[in-house]
């Protein structure tokens, strides 16, 4: 049995390292498969599960650090009891080799399990040891590296940050600090006089957030006012922080570059100006003392972070584009400055080139603020979920003296166990169970269905949703990690971080890049300067007093900064990002990038019927005796055999016996509350022994001591049951008309038939003719017998049908529909659907399905509607139509740019690329390939009035 791992890699910097990478890890004898993706930093393995040690032997030979990663989960839940999992927000990060440089220092800490560094959110999550490292530690870590660092939250509740208000004076202040200094569990504390912001630690078994909160208020007789800071909206805070530091960079840039510009281009045409620069100031000019002065300060104080980040990425043993800004940047800049020396010295003055050191920066920086707004953009969906969840919530329980009581609480205090009283029009603070009252709640935000759903005593609502008419008490089952909001939030969150297989396209493209850079820039500088030399091309070319060297250098630098392939690393990520985000909005839940690739290429989609065509909500239509046997007592027989059932037909068999003998429902007790349903069906079913549920044929059991059978055909011919040429016909009969027919033997006896119909969602006809108008074959399997299947079918315009179909065979249909190499989709959204689900290219749950159907899918669909496999379809069609056009911004620049940089052009046309402007090509370059997966956003699901008009292309 093979086995399949991530590796977390430390140190690629560039597709030729990933390369090495997947040859090393393909070149182990009992690896089947090894895909590395460059920007997220990882390895997907499949190998031979003895050869543990020689694939992390295999990377590290290959010079990378690797570490196997532990299997994902849908929640950050600590698996190891001795550690800890904090999540850090990380500011500064510009690029993939930023990412690895904090990934490597973290790793390398004492007491770090595990790190991972996600670009797009600057998020960074660490496992550690609380034992040998602290919190502040690896915050240090993170800033000694050069970047911003700060604990966003920890698995361990130990940590809290309160915005205080009603601290007034000094006196008020040494009044908080004593009330700290004496409560129990309280480690260490911290106020910020200036932002009034208290940040404590406490121990979680002696102390809760909220005591310490509550003890803090009650301490000061209600003088102080605390109220918990969301650590998401400190995250960010700090992101529009990046974003204007990065805009006041480029600003600061530009004012100083703009002047230089001015003195190199217009003043010359101004005789005035033009003579005051000429003035001489002792060894240099007023030109040159103006542009050296503006320049430096550009060069050393506003790109003062290239030389950071370079420093940074060489000190890792990578390079970056900061490597290459600070290579370009400071060859113009040197060049001039000792231009100007020499000049002093010798009296021959040859040409600066100040400029080019200005405005490089100055478009760098604008590409940078550019794709800080992008990656703003595209972490939106996340920001929103965040948004959702309340910031308040009403807690109900008792004072010192007993007496019940109504309190305003911030929502993070929120622990389990928690009775929350929720007011109409107010949103649901936690996921849990409805204890009284009764009211519609809205749940579009998770499902995205816009008709309110009715809850009442035990019904379960999702922290976030809208409470709209009544009012509820709710009690708090799970909050934090485990609630549903958090889920879709880390499930996002994943699946921006994804790799798509197209990606490889994009690493083979930039390996050929770098090359081609490394090569012609070698070529470039020795032709160029030799044939110059040796008189293979008139001094005419160079420029006015200057020199071969300063000929070749400049093409060198054009061709140096040109030749960064940073576009083509943004074309698939951020694709990917934006459309898992759009998904979400419209939910649909994406796993990740593979995923998305996999669908827009489906040629097959595989529905389950029941719950999934259908509505799941099975009714009995029919109840045919065939004996004297009462039809009450019929039914009591029956009902108490499916009792133990959990299939959808059982219930609805239990529901019709309920109500035939209790048909006006349960009744209100004197309290005002209403007996459960099972509390009043005990009352009344039989006891029953030696129940066995039988997949694919019915029930059996004994009652009194005889046999009862429910079920189909193949469970009655199985124990010898005789069917009556009559009751064929009656059975016939139903299933013809789309209905399944339940045979029911008491006694060794066929007694009676039950007739079930489920009906099929609205929706089902109109989406399986959209499916058929995208090219798109749409299939269905069921355990049910095949003239109902095949009736049902033919309601809902499905040609491929495959009948009575065993759980375990529905995985089998899959495989033999991806024999030919076709693509398969499944759908369905129960326990019995799983293997099928993982077993196709594209597994789809249904949200109202089971959590292991939610697992084993790669699609989930929160909203119980069929439509949303079109819309998941059309997205990923869209989206890698989407890639390929970045494909296309990012290719154009350097295919275009790099002759011209080369000077391919230069003999016949006299056409060169300053190192301004391929700066600026390269900045752009960057900034098309965000802006183009930005619209993305714009995407509209295909609505059912428009979804016939869809047609293949």
């Amino acid at each position: 049995m093979m086995r399949r791992i991530q590796v977390r890699i430390t140190g690629m910097t560039c597709a030729a390292c990933s390369n090495s990478v997947e040859s090393a890890l393909r070149s182990v004898n009992g690896v089947v498969s090894a895909s590395v993706a460059l920007l997220q930093n990882r390895a997907d393995v499949v190998f031979d599960p003895s050869l543990d040690d020689d694939v992390k032997n295999a990377i590290e030979d290959a010079g990378f650090d690797a570490e196997v990663m532990p299997q994902p989960t849908t929640t950050k839940k600590n698996s190891d009891s001795k550690t800890l999992v904090g999540q850090f927000t990380i500011g500064g990060m510009t690029c993939a080799a930023c990412v690895n440089s904090v990934e490597g220092i973290l790793r390398n800490l004492p007491g770090v399990k595990r790190a991972v560094v996600a670009l797009a959110t600057s998020l960074g999550e660490v496992e550690y040891d609380p034992t040998i490292i602290d919190k502040n530690d690896i915050v240090n870590a993170i800033e000694d590296a050069g970047f911003e660092g700060a604990l966003v939250q920890s698995s361990q509740q130990d940590k809290i940050i309160v915005g205080v208000s009603g601290v007034m004076t000094e006196m008020d202040a040494q009044l908080l600090e004593g009330i700290l200094s004496t409560s129990r569990g309280v480690r260490q504390f911290r106020y910020n006089r200036i932002s009034t912001e208290l940040e404590v630690l406490f121990d979680p078994e002696v102390i809760s957030s909220r005591s310490l909160v509550d003890g803090v208020e009650e301490g000061s007789n209600g003088q102080f006012k605390l109220h918990v800071i969301n650590p998401y909206a400190r995250m960010t805070s700090k992101d529009n922080e990046e974003a204007s530091n990065m805009f006041r960079l480029f600003m600061s840039s530009l004012l100083f570059s703009i002047p230089v510009f001015f003195i190199r281009v217009i003043c010359p045409h101004i005789p005035l100006l033009y003579s005051v620069l000429l003035w001489r100031c002792g060894p240099f000019i007023m030109d040159d003392w103006l542009k050296w002065a503006l320049v430096s300060v550009v060069q050393f104080v506003i790109g003062k972070r290239f030389y950071v980040g370079a420093a940074r990425a060489l000190k890792n043993g990578s390079t970056n584009m900061d490597v290459l800004v600070a290579l370009g940047t400071s060859a113009s800049y040197f060049y001039s400055v000792c231009a100007l020396l020499y000049g002093a010295a010798t009296g021959f003055w040859s040409p600066t080139y100040f400029e080019t050191s200005s405005m490089l920066i100055t478009f760098v920086l604008l590409g940078k603020y550019l794709e800080c707004l992008a990656k703003g953009k595209t972490s939106d969906a996340i920001k929103k979920l965040v948004e959702l969840a309340p910031a308040t919530a009403l807690l109900v329980d008792k004072d010192k003296g007993g007496n019940i009581r109504e309190r305003e609480i911030d929502a993070l205090l929120i622990q389990p166990g928690d009775t929350l009283k929720v007011i109409p029009g107010g949103k649901i603070p936690a996921d849990g169970v409805v204890v009284w009252g009764s009211s519609y709640v809205n749940e579009s935000m998770v499902t995205g269905e816009s008709e309110p759903v009715l809850k009442e005593a035990t019904s379960s609502v999702i922290g976030g949703t809208i409470n709209l008419h009544g009012v509820l008490h709710v009690k708090a089952t799970k909050i934090g990690s485990d609630a549903v909001l958090s889920q879709i939030i880390c499930l996002v969150e994943t699946a921006q971080m994804s790799k798509a297989p197209i990606q490889k396209f994009a690493d083979f493209v930039s390996i050929k890049f770098w090359l081609s850079f490394l090569v012609a820039n070698v070529m470039i500088v020795l032709v160029t300067y030799i044939g110059g030399k040796i008189g293979a091309y008139p001094e005419e070319w160079l420029p006015e007093n200057g020199n071969f060297f300063v000929f070749s250098l400049m093409f060198s630098i054009s061709v140096v900064v040109i030749a960064c392939p940073c576009a083509l690393g943004l074309a698939t990520p951020t694709a990917v990002m934006v459309a898992t985000g759009v998904g979400a909005k419209h939910g649909v839940l994406i796993k990740g990038g593979d995923a998305l690739e996999r669908a827009q290429k489906i040629n097959y989609v595989i529905f389950d019927k029941t719950g999934t065509l259908t509505q799941g909500k099975a009714t009995v239509t029919t109840a045919k005796v065939f004996t004297a046997m009462d039809r009450g007592e019929f039914l009591r027989w029956v009902a108490s055999a499916e009792a133990s059932s959990e299939h959808p037909l059982a219930k609805a068999i239990v529901e019709y016996a309920r109500h035939f003998h209790f048909f006006d429902g349960p009744s209100p007790t004197k309290d005002g509350e209403t007996h459960n349903k099972d509390s009043t069906i005990s009352g009344w079913l039989l006891d029953v022994s030696d129940f066995s549920a039988l997949p694919g044929t019915g029930v059996k059991c004994c009652i009194d001591g005889k046999r009862v059978l429910v079920g189909n055909r193949k469970l009655m011919a199985e124990n010898g049951i005789e069917i009556s040429a009559a009751t064929e016909s009656f059975v016939v009969e139903l299933e013809d008309s789309a209905k399944t027919g339940i045979l029911v033997a008491f006694d060794d006896k066929l007694i009676g038939v039950l007739g079930v119909a489920d009906p099929l969602k609205r929706e089902a006809a109109v989406v399986v003719e959209g499916l058929q108008k995208m090219g798109v074959e749409p299939v269905m399997v069921t355990g049910d017998n095949w003239r109902t299947a095949r009736a049902v079918a033919k309601e809902v315009g499905i040609k491929d049908v495959r009948a009575e179909v065993m759980p375990a065979g529905k995985a089998d249909v899959v495989r033999a529909l991806q024999k030919d190499g076709s693509t398969v989709a499944m759908v369905g959204d129960g326990i019995n659907d799983s293997p099928a689900l993982a077993a196709s290219d594209v597994g789809m749950a249904i949200g109202a399905g089971t959590d292991i159907a939610i697992e084993a899918a790669d699609y989930v669909l929160m909203r119980n509607n069929l439509e949303d496999v079109i819309t998941a379809i059309d997205l990923s069609r869209k989206t890698f139509a989407r890639i390929r056009l970045n494909y296309m911004f990012a290719m154009v620049y350097n295919v275009v740019a790099i002759p011209i940089a080369a000077g391919v052009f230069f003999p016949y046309l006299r056409i060169e690329l300053p190192p301004w402007a391929a700066g600026a090509c390269m900045a752009l370059s960057s900034v098309s390939v965000v802006c183009s997966s930005l619209f993305l956003r714009r995407y509209k699901k295909p609505r059912l009035t428009t979804l016939l008009k869809i047609t293949v292309e």
